[in-house]
């Protein structure tokens, strides 16, 4: 029996999501979770053996939760199911140790058909977008990321460079930097850029 925890943040979705899994022989669902930290608690409290989350959830993000999985140590496969057919998104995915990265418009069955396969140890990436991720990097470093996304929600360079404990020139130097990468022509411009690739 494959053990297996929900984290989705919309009700609907999550209860789908539950149902169908439970239709299944072989699959268990332990618990479905409303967002991604009570789905960090509960995972440690119930250790399963598959994390189907979302990507983006109040609390901790479905990557958050899967780079705690990973720094834990705990032996969870996680596989993403989300709406965000991007491949910067991908990209950060893979490298927090997602073992599966699924859309929502995907045939239902292939949501099972994953649980199985990353449970047996292997990996689950849709094709289009593993294609296209190896072709567009990221050019975004991490504290440029982090700058531009303090940014992109109304914080002042100011609000983020006591935030992150950095001078307020370190700040604006990032921010520059981050806006020349993207060729945009501003700090709102280059946040909505960087989103759209799943950047941020």
């Amino acid at each position: 029996m494959i053990r297996v925890l929900l984290a989705e943040d919309q009700a609907m979705v999550r209860g789908a999501l539950a149902a169908l899994l439970s239709l299944e022989d072989d699959v268990h669902v332990l618990a479905s979770c409303p967002d991604g930290a009570v789905a960090w608690t509960e995972t440690l409290r119930l250790r399963p053996d598959v994390i189907v989350a979302d990507i983006e959830m109040p609390g901790l993000t479905g990557l958050e939760l899967a780079m705690r999985v990973r720094e834990a140590g705990l032996p969870s496969k996680v596989v993403i199911v989300t709406t965000f057919a991007r491949t910067g998104y991908l990209r950060r995915a893979l490298e927090a140790g997602v073992a599966g990265y699924i859309l929502k418009d995907a045939p239902a069955e292939q949501l099972a058909a994953a649980v199985r396969r990353v449970h047996a140890g292997g990996r689950v990436i849709d094709p289009q977008l593993a294609v296209e991720a190896w072709t567009e990097a990221d050019p975004l470093s991490e504290r440029e990321r982090q700058v531009l996304r303090l940014a992109g929600e109304g914080r002042s360079s100011a609000d983020i460079a006591s935030q992150l404990n950095l001078s307020l020139g370190t700040v604006r130097n990032y921010l520059s930097d981050a806006i020349g990468k993207l060729h945009a022509s501003n700090r709102v411009e280059a946040y909505r850029l960087a989103r759209q690739k799943g950047w941020l």
